[in-house]
């Protein structure tokens, strides 16, 4: 027998595979659900592909106090640095793409081609959204003429923490389109990924916490939208929620007359979107805040 065959046959053997028990994303943390419950993520065809923390309402309140207490540090950072932030992360998708798209390919049943090719697009659409952090201002600001020795500038500013709830299909690509303009712009997020779309999810969380990205501006939740939905709707110290991931037109009326407790900026969930089409700034400006200064001049 020659070396290669004997390392070969000593190597070779029946071997069970590492399952990965996922936790959730908060503060820059992977803690496991307070209540330490989990339950099953499975593939399309029902095979069992790993366990997920199912996060209560004490971790949506503990995920709402790492995004607050990240919003100042983030919205502080100069756009052109939130920019480099967010165009790191999507160098580290490129290289962990194989990894994503076994993911998706496993989550939502569709081939290995059109798993990467949605991981390809994922990847664009925050390289996409990376380039708009220091060109807002430029857009949606301006200088208003006014009748009278003032100067008057108008600039956008974050909303502060909001509450995304990401679709379940596309797993990856509709996650990216939700949470990229929520965080470009300088706000702090608190994502709910539900059921299998956790895989992704969790993975996009573990570059997120390797990537230059502080602590406490992404935080993720998986597990179910209707236990976390009312919490974070009704938290009076979330700014913005963002429906789109809400399937059941019955609970996203309830989360809207839930979040009418504070002044919220609300986006709607649209019914079978289209997430392929060109984005548009849409997105950012749900979360954005006209600030308009006076100062007189000539005095």
């Amino acid at each position: 027998m020659t070396d290669d065959a004997a390392a070969a046959e000593t190597w070779s053997r029946v071997r069970v595979a590492v399952r990965k028990t996922y936790k959730l994303y908060i503060g820059g943390a992977f803690p496991r659900s307070e209540s330490g419950r989990s339950y099953q993520v499975t593939s399309a065809d029902g095979e069992f592909l790993a366990n997920a923390a199912l996060a209560s309402r004490k971790d949506a309140r503990d995920a709402v106090k790492a995004a607050r207490s990240a919003f100042g540090g983030w919205s502080g950072a100069t756009a052109y640095n939130r920019g480099q932030v967010l165009y790191r992360i999507a160098e580290m998708l490129e290289g962990r793409r194989e990894q994503f798209a076994g993911e998706v390919a496993a989550v939502e049943g569709v081939t290995q081609d059109s798993a990467l090719a949605q991981v390809d697009a994922a990847i664009d659409r925050w390289v996409w959204y990376a380039g708009w952090a220091d060109k807002l201002s430029q857009v949606r600001g301006t200088v208003n003429p006014v009748a009278g020795p003032y100067w008057n500038v108008s600039s956008p500013e974050p909303t502060g923490v909001v509450a995304v709830f990401a679709p379940l299909r596309p797993s990856l690509f509709g996650l990216v389109s939700v949470l990229a303009p929520v965080i470009v712009s300088g706000n702090a997020a608190v994502v709910v990924a539900p059921d299998a779309a956790a895989l992704p999810a969790i993975t996009l969380a573990e570059v997120l916490a390797t990537s230059d990205l502080p602590g406490g501006v992404v935080n993720l939740l998986t597990g179910r939208v209707a236990e976390l939905g009312k919490p974070l709707a009704e938290h009076l110290d979330v700014d913005a929620l963002d429906l789109a991931g809400v399937e059941d037109p019955s609970l996203a009326t309830e989360l809207e007359r839930a979040g009418a407790q504070n002044l919220k900026r609300l986006r709607r969930p649209v019914p079978n979107p289209d997430w392929t089409t060109d984005p548009g700034l849409d997105r950012i400006t749900s979360f954005l805040e006209i600030k308009t200064v006076w100062h007189p001049v000539g005095v």
